[in-house]
């Protein structure tokens, strides 16, 4: 898996792009200008970082995602999960209910999409 870690504040900058997009460059630096109070330069740098790790793109001045908000968010879960836990989902939701207690419509949600998961398969 390529290397998709985003910094806090890269990824304030990928929702910037992700909440507007397609937008133009010059927009896209705009924005950073006044949500992140970054240069003109610093936006266009950190724009190049990301296109070259395959996660938004720069065609002919419109900024576009490669890769959506939800995918990148799946992706990163499967990495933690596959990194801290080995890859098992059950030893992470075991871990995670230890400390934290899942209300009734969460056990209602989970077992829906294991249901739907098994109808599927």
């Amino acid at each position: 898996m390529p290397d998709l870690q985003l910094g806090a504040v890269e990824a304030q900058f990928a929702d910037i792009i992700w909440q507007n997009e397609p937008l133009s460059s010059a927009a896209l630096a705009q924005c950073a200008a006044q949500q992140l109070q970054w240069k003109k330069t610093t936006s266009y740098t950190v724009l190049k970082r990301l296109c070259d790790k395959g996660i938004f793109q720069n065609n002919k001045g419109t900024v576009t995602s490669r890769i959506s908000k939800t995918d990148f968010s799946a992706m990163q879960s499967e990495k933690f999960v596959e990194e801290t836990f080995d890859g098992s989902l059950p030893a992470f939701l075991a871990a995670f209910t230890a400390r934290k207690h899942l209300s009734a419509e969460d056990v209602a949600l989970l077992r829906r999409m294991v249901a739907e998961y098994e109808e599927e398969a």
